[in-house]
C-alpha cells in the first residue's frame, strides 16, 4: 500500500483517537497490511486499546487449516485462514519449524506448541511465540481449552485435557494460571474417556463457564465446571443414526454437528442441545450436493475422516483426506436458529504436499498480549 506525501499528512492531521476508530472498522486483512503503512499506524494497530476494540466488534468466525510437511527441513507448517465475510483465503506468515514429536493445535485465538512437557503459546497475529512454565506431564494432541476468569478481560487462563504420553495419568487434568506462570493439577477426566484419550477421539468446547469433554465416536459427554473444577456425571449424546459427532460453542448456544445414517441415507445434521437437559432439537441438514462432494460418493471408506469445528455463528465442516481438493464447507446459523449452507473456495495457491492436516475455528480476536 503505498500513500502519497499530501496523502499522509492529510492522515496525520487526524488524532489517534481518530485513525484508531478508522482503522478499527477495517476487515482483519486489510488491518493486517495497514500495519506496515507507516510505524504511527503500526503503532496504534499494536496497542492495547485497537486490540480491545477490534476484539469487542468482531462476530464471524475464520476457518484455520494448518498443513504439516514433515519433509521439509524448513517453514513445515502452513497456516492458511478463511474468512466468510469475504469469502476468501488468506495465507498467515508462519516460520514454524516443527520436530517429528511436536504437538501443533489451535483455540480461541491461540497457537500452541507442545513438546516434552514444554507448552509454547502466541496470539494468532502475533509474531512471538511465549513459553510457560513445563507442564506436569508430557503430552501429545491434548484438548486445549482458553478461557478467562470471572472480570478479567487479560491474560488468558487454558485449560489442558488427555493426549498424555504417560498412560498411568492419562485423565490428568492441568490450569494454567498466567498470573503465577504455573500450572496446577485439577480433577481428572472421567475414566471412561481413557481409551484413545486425545483430540484425534475427542472434541471440546468451553460454553457458559463450563469445559465440554465429547466422544466424537462414543458419544460420551460430561463438563468441567471452570469456577468448581469438578466434573459432571458421563452421559450419552447420541441422536439417532450419528455415527460420529462433535460439540460446538456457538454464540448462546451449545451445537452438536454429525454424521448420521437414517432410512439408508447418509445425512450431516446439525442439533440445538439443551445444556440442562441435553434434549436436542435439528436445525438444518447439509445439502445433499455438498455432502456428496465432501465424502465424493464413497462415505463408507471416508466419513471417518470428516472434521467439524466452529465458534460464532459458524460451524465448518472439512474432509482432512481430501487434500488435493481441500473440500469443506460451512453452516451459517441465524439469530433464530436458521441455517445458510455455503461451500469453501478452494485453498489459494501454491500449497505444499500436506501429510497431515489439523482444523479450527475461532473469531480471529487481537489479544492483546
Amino acid at each position: 500500500m503505498e500513500k502519497s506525501d499530501n496523502t499522509l499528512s492529510n492522515w496525520d492531521i487526524l488524532t489517534p483517537d481518530l485513525t484508531e476508530l478508522i482503522l478499527s472498522n477495517l476487515p482483519i486483512p486489510s488491518i493486517i497490511r495497514a500495519s506496515s503503512v507507516s510505524k504511527s499506524w503500526n503503532s496504534i494497530i499494536h496497542s492495547h486499546s485497537f486490540k480491545t476494540r477490534v476484539s469487542n466488534s468482531r462476530k464471524s468466525p475464520w476457518f484455520f487449516i494448518y498443513g504439516q510437511n514433515k519433509n521439509l527441513p524448513n517453514k513445515n507448517y502452513q497456516v492458511f485462514a478463511f474468512d466468510s465475510d469475504s469469502d476468501s483465503w488468506i495465507k498467515l506468515p508462519d516460520t514454524t519449524t516443527l520436530l517429528p514429536n511436536d504437538s501443533f493445535t489451535a483455540s480461541n485465538g491461540f497457537f500452541f506448541r507442545i513438546c516434552s512437557g514444554k507448552f509454547n503459546f502466541k496470539p494468532v497475529f502475533s509474531s512471538t511465540w511465549r513459553q510457560t512454565s513445563p507442564l506436569r506431564f508430557s503430552r501429545c494432541n491434548p484438548l486445549i481449552g482458553v478461557y478467562n476468569e470471572p472480570g478479567c478481560l487479560k491474560p488468558a487462563w487454558f485449560i489442558v485435557a488427555g493426549g498424555l504420553e504417560n498412560s498411568e495419568a492419562c485423565l490428568a487434568v492441568e490450569i494454567y494460571n498466567p498470573d503465577y506462570n504455573s500450572w496446577e493439577i485439577s480433577s481428572p477426566l472421567p475414566a471412561i474417556f481413557r481409551p484413545g484419550i486425545s483430540s484425534q477421539t475427542l472434541c471440546s468446547a468451553i460454553f457458559n463457564g463450563k469445559f465440554y469433554v465429547h466422544g466424537i465416536y462414543s458419544s460420551f459427554i460430561s463438563y468441567f465446571d471452570l469456577k468448581k473444577r469438578v466434573w459432571s456425571n458421563v452421559q450419552t449424546l447420541r441422536p439417532p443414526g450419528v455415527m460420529l459427532s462433535y460439540s460446538i460453542s456457538c454464540q448462546d448456544r451449545l451445537i452438536l454437528a454429525g454424521l448420521c445414517y437414517v432410512k439408508d441415507e447418509l445425512e450431516f445434521n446439525i442439533w440445538k442441545v439443551d445444556e440442562r437437559t441435553l434434549e436436542f432439537s435439528e436445525i438444518g441438514i447439509m445439502p445433499p450436493d455438498l455432502l456428496s462432494r465432501l465424502l465424493d460418493g464413497e462415505w463408507d471408506q471416508k466419513f471417518g475422516s470428516v472434521r467439524c469445528v466452529g465458534s460464532g455463528n459458524i460451524v465448518y465442516v472439512f474432509n482432512e483426506e481430501r487434500r488435493s481438493n481441500r473440500s469443506a464447507c460451512f453452516c451459517e446459523i441465524s439469530d433464530s436458529g436458521k441455517c445458510r449452507w455455503k461451500r469453501v473456495p478452494d485453498l489459494p495457491e501454491p500449497v505444499n504436499e500436506l501429510d497431515k492436516v489439523m482444523i479450527s475455528a475461532f473469531v480471529p480476536l487481537m489479544y492483546p498480549y
